[in-house]
């Protein structure tokens, strides 16, 4: 596992009405701190990748279809560095994935419906100047293939 990253499995609680999950609570260890909450969504068979942040963990889950999350470690400093994470995330294995600065990531839509993700960063989104980074999804010196 790349250094830094946390992965939680995620419980959905059914009843009657329907169905029920924590994703992120303020009194576990892996929360840090709030940013924000905001959804994401990739058409199926549509890569959004690879970017990073310098200033913000996020963390990723996904409440409709399924999604394929890589992670890449290009930290110079880090012992897991060249190292590449990979998670399938869905309702059917639910997980709560937390990403470290600095660790490339981006995620795949890998069901035949849209993928709906939900990601808490610790930071808030600054419009003026993004803390994002990043480089093609394909064109890239990344050791993984959004291909297959």
């Amino acid at each position: 596992m790349i250094r830094g990253v946390n992965v939680k499995k995620l419980k959905l609680i059914p009843d009657e009405r329907g169905r029920l999950m924590e994703i992120l609570r303020c009194d576990e260890k892996i929360f840090k701190r709030f940013g924000q909450v905001y959804m994401t969504t990739a058409k199926p068979g549509v890569t959004k990748a690879w970017h990073y942040h310098k200033k913000q963990d996020d963390n990723f889950t996904c409440i409709r279809g399924k999604m394929r999350l890589a992670l890449y470690d290009a930290r110079k400093e880090s012992p897991t560095r060249g190292e590449v994470n990979e998670f399938i995330i869905s309702l059917e294995d639910p997980m709560l994935v937390t990403i470290p600065k600095n660790v490339y990531h981006g995620f795949k839509a890998v069901s035949d419906e849209e993928a709906v993700v939900i990601n808490v960063p610790t930071k808030a989104y600054d419009h003026k100047h993004p803390d994002e980074y990043r480089v093609d999804a394909f064109e890239n010196d990344i050791p993984y293939d959004w291909r297959k």
